[in-house]
């Protein structure tokens, strides 16, 4: 089940983190940063079904709601 709640310790602190990893990148490579991250925690995932709800929230074409009932 993938959980939509809040569940970072210190988001603040991630999110600081994660603006310092694209500093001084170009666009291509701030896309290409996003995308090995994507894929790195999609690998530590490991779950395709846990992936495809979560690639089905982040486009809106299910909602939060509807995946944390089913």
């Amino acid at each position: 089940m993938l959980i939509t709640e809040p569940n970072l310790g210190n988001a603040d602190d991630f999110y600081a983190a994660l603006l310092r990893a694209h500093d001084g990148l170009s666009e291509d490579e701030t896309h290409a940063l996003n995308a090995r991250l994507v894929l790195i925690l999609a690998n530590h995932i490991g779950d395709l079904e846990t992936l495809d709800q979560a690639l089905r929230i982040a486009r809106g074409t299910q909602v939060e709601a509807d995946a944390t009932t089913s």
